[in-house]
């Protein structure tokens, strides 16, 4: 496959490079969307090679988007001519940010392995590229989480006002910007305010909340407004969206590497039947398999859960003494944050109408849902296989961990799949969803689930501090099922004193562990 492509997207050209183990690898990579035809990196390729290879930078796709009019394309709205010559600003900037995100992103998603999330997709300009860059995080932050304002024309009428009264970005957006100290001292119109409206624009952004691991400013000395001031700073933006938050490479302290968990892994991974990507969470044994294999937890919200989980496997499966080695197998998702809320709404719940729900306490749109189905076909048929080619596993002995929407997923799970799992532990379960649409599937369907004639364990739990109608529902849903006859034989309900919705999950999951193991 040719690393350097050419493409027409409707009647968008593009230009895209492929990092140098694109081909003989099956790994998902970012995106990153260039203004002006990739210009910034086409004139840098060997040395994005030389980043790639020596590892100093994370591979990403990068696609250069050839303007049609840049001064109309690249700008937020109308505006009058720097000199009287020259032809207004058209501000047709939504419509090509649109085209972007709506066009060009979802085709290059199909046919290039993209990590899709915004977090794993950034937009780098410079210069009216750089300020278009802007607004597109600003519009459209569902798509880009990383943006590169490499000089960019903070001069443009209006755009310092535009910042002070936007919200500012959101908690999963980085934004890097550059300008040369030199930008704009020899210029009579607006932009001679280059240097100190992009500075004026860090310090309202910085005084919105945004520290220094979302918002970095480079000044580069001597720097003026010319391309090779902006191509030299687009490998240094590359490197801090995507590499390190803690500083860039001139900070004073050695950097020996990120805090790793010994034993434990992280895989990239296209969900063909789900057609969603996922970052799974793998610790592996330490220590030979028992004679009928290993016992394997698969958790949900891994990048809530799974340190913690694989920190408490690793001290309590030592030698001599201590529990079989075993599996965790964390489901997760390409982001930093803990609980990654758009894509755990949709994968772990069915369906609701949002007559079916009630209003969210800051009165937002419920996220889109409906997923739950697509997700278990996912660790059914993809997800499970692939575990047990990489691992000899005890198949009387696979359980699954979900809390909150996880705990419905896990319930939901149990009354739909129990074959997929021999032990069900759903913490402060979301039993309220859909206006409690787990007690009617019970009610409909438990004489057709056979739990009864199964060797099925579920072990419900809930914090004592956890809103009232948490408690009850897990209680309620306890007293039902211990006392119907076709519910599983064992079922247990742990109230755990003083702990609420979130600090619950510490104190379960020692004992939690032990039962994956018997």
């Amino acid at each position: 496959m040719e690393r350097y492509q050419q493409l027409n997207v409707g009647d968008w050209k593009l230009v895209l490079h492929l990092p140098p183990s694109y081909a003989t690898t099956a790994h998902c990579y970012p995106a990153v969307y260039v203004q002006d035809g990739g210009e910034l990196f086409s004139g840098c390729l060997n040395y994005l090679d030389h980043l790639y290879l020596s590892g100093q930078l994370a591979e990403v796709i990068l696609i250069g988007i050839e303007p049609h009019s840049r001064n109309d394309e690249y700008t937020p709205w109308p505006a009058a001519a720097l000199v009287e010559r020259f032809s207004p600003f058209a501000g047709r900037g939504q419509d090509y940010v649109n085209e972007v995100a709506d066009v060009i992103k979802p085709y290059i998603d199909s046919h290039y392995r993209t990590k899709r999330q915004a977090e794993e997709t950034a937009i780098i300009g410079g210069s009216l590229g750089g300020l278009i860059s802007l607004f597109a995080g600003c519009w459209r932050p569902d798509i880009f989480g990383r943006l590169g304002l490499l000089s960019a024309s903070f001069w443009y009428e209006g755009v310092l006002d535009f910042i002070r009264e936007h919200k500012g970005f959101e908690a999963h957006q980085r934004v890097y910007m550059s300008v040369g100290d030199k930008e704009g001292i020899y210029k009579e119109t607006r932009q001679r305010h280059m240097v100190e409206h992009t500075k004026e624009a860090y310090r309202l952004w910085h005084d919105k909340g945004m520290g220094a691991t979302q918002l970095k400013l480079e000044v580069e000395p001597e720097g003026t407004h010319d391309d090779l001031f902006m191509k030299r700073q687009f490998p240094e933006s590359l490197k801090w969206l995507f590499g390190n938050s803690e500083g860039d490479s001139r900070s004073k302290q050695t950097l020996e590497g990120k805090v790793q968990i010994p034993g434990t892994k992280v895989w990239s991974f296209h969900s063909g039947v789900a057609g969603r990507d996922y970052r799974l969470f793998i610790a592996e044994p330490m220590g030979p398999p028992p004679a009928g294999g290993y016992p394997v937890l698969y958790t949900l919200d891994a990048n809530a859960t799974f340190g913690s989980l694989a920190e408490a496997a690793r001290l309590q499966t030592r030698g001599p003494h201590g529990m079989d080695p075993f599996v965790i197998v964390g489901i997760g998702y390409h982001s930093n944050d803990p609980i990654v809320t758009q894509e755990r709404f949709y994968d772990y719940t069915v369906f609701a109408d949002s007559r079916e729900l009630p209003a969210r306490p800051d009165g937002s749109d419920w996220p889109l849902t409906g997923g739950a189905e697509g997700f278990l076909d996912f660790i059914e048929y993809e997800l499970k296989p692939l575990i047990e080619k990489e691992f000899p596993i005890d198949h009387s002995r696979q359980s699954l961990f979900g809390h909150s929407l996880g705990g419905f997923l896990t319930l939901y799970t149990l009354f739909t799949r129990p074959g997929l799992f021999r032990r069900y532990f759903a913490a402060s379960p979301s039993i309220w969803w859909k206006n409690h649409t787990l007690l009617q599937l019970w009610e409909d369907h438990r004489e057709h689930m056979t739990l009864h004639e199964a060797e099925i364990e579920l072990h419900l739990s809930v914090g004592s501090q956890e809103k009232p109608n948490m408690v009850s529902d897990a209680n309620k849903l306890y007293q039902l099922l211990t006392t119907d006859e076709y519910a599983p034989k064992f079922v247990s309900m742990t109230e755990v004193p003083g702990e609420g919705h979130v600090s619950l999950l510490p104190s379960l999951f020692s004992s939690m562990l032990r039962r994956v193991t018997s």
